[in-house]
Parts: C-alpha cells; structure tokens; sequence
C-alpha cells in the first residue's frame, strides 16, 4: 500500500518508519526545513512543503495514494489535509490536540475516517506498564469510553461458560473474542470460555471497574447467577 504522511515530527516519523518496515511505500510531507533534512536522512522519501495545499499534495502523488496520515501538531493543517485527501479519495486518519474541547473532535470525526490522540495513547501504555495484570487499556476513544483487553485468568469461575451468559454492566459491550494463542474475532454467543481466552469490550468509564470485576477478577457476576 502507498500512504502520505503529513507532519515529520515524533509521531509522523515512528509511524513511517513502522509502515516502511512493513513493506509499504511511504512519502513525507513537512514544511520545516530541519524536519525535512531529518526526515531525509533516516531514509524517507520527502516533501518540503505546507500538506494542506493541495498542489504539494499532488506533487506527493495524492491520486496514487492508499491513505493519509495528517499527524503534525497543527490540527487546522491536519483537517485541511485530509479534506484533499478525501476528494481524492483517500483513507483520512487525522491527529488531534487532547487540549481541544471534545465537541470538536465530534465535528472532525464526521469528516475523517479516524481520529488519533498520541497523548492518550502514550497515557494508556504507561498506565498498562504501571499497573500490570491480565487487564490492558488499548485506548481511551473519547472523553467517557474506553476500550480493555481481558485475559481469562486461570482462577476464573466463568471458566466453561458461554459469552451469552455473561451480562456485561451498562452499556458494555463485547467487541472480539478470542480463544487463547489464536487472533480476534467477532464473539460468537456459543463460544464457551477458558482461561487465556482474551475478551476486547468497550465500556463506560463509570462501569470499567464492574467489568473488570467481572471479567478479570476472581468476583464474578454471571447472568441468572445466584
């Protein structure tokens, strides 16, 4: 695949670089001249330019391009980016400030495919680091959700029950099922549970620690339980 990257800084580099690592083809865009230079010199095909102009865009190929990266730390340039992109159309995958309100991040997520925050990812791997146990944060995706992995312990009572019997609190909800040392995959209402099996739910921040509680721990809640 072919993507543009918008922005040369920390979290556009380490990005191209995972991406060229991959095997994809990969062009820079940056308009700063020493940014240029680094970005150079770690091997990267780039563009000395201001990404939301259209024309430097279309130097970088735009019409050939699978998807676009807007990661620079200027989110008015980030937006403006990805709506050339989409024109043309790309996959737009545009980074935003955690100091913006959330009602912004609204308006811009109903016109780019997916919104990053590197700052609250960064916040969710170290608290992941911190904390330790079978239970990782994979993202904070707004302001009041957040997405957990869960690994079935071996002590666990749900242990030969089915994902339909297991009530999540709220508004909860089971996103992938896995059976242990195989990937994701849609949850199945039959599939039964064993330990290493890894549970991905999207959760409240107000019922985290109920599902935790009830997926992670020896204290657990099953439907038509006693």
């Amino acid at each position: 695949m072919r993507f543009i990257i918008i922005g040369a800084g920390a979290v556009g580099l380490r990005t191209a670089r995972v991406l060229s690592q991959e095997g994809h083809e990969v062009v820079i865009v940056e308009q700063d001249t020493d940014a240029v230079a680094r970005a150079r010199s770690a091997g990267f095909d780039t563009i000395e330019g201001d990404g939301s102009n259209e024309a430097v865009l279309e130097t970088a190929e735009i019409g050939s391009t699978d998807a676009i990266g807007a990661l620079s730390s200027d989110l008015n340039a980030n937006f403006a980016a990805c709506m050339v992109a989409k024109h043309h159309g790309c996959r737009t995958v545009m980074r935003v400030d955690r100091d913006y309100r959330e009602e912004i991040y609204r308006d811009y997520a109903d016109e780019v495919d997916e919104l990053i925050y590197p700052e609250r990812l960064g916040a969710v791997g170290a608290k992941n680091a911190l904390v330790g146990g079978n239970i990782r944060a994979i993202a904070d995706i707004a302001q009041e959700l957040q997405i957990l992995l869960i690994e079935i312990p071996s002590n666990s009572p749900l242990t030969g029950y089915t994902l339909s019997e297991v009530e999540l609190p709220g508004r909860a909800r089971m996103l992938a099922f896995g059976k242990k040392d195989n990937p994701l995959d849609i949850p199945l209402s039959g599939e039964s549970l064993e330990a290493g099996d890894r549970i991905a739910v999207l959760a409240d921040f107000d019922v985290l620690d109920e599902v935790r509680q009830l997926l992670g721990r020896e204290q657990t809640v099953l439907t038509g339980a006693e």
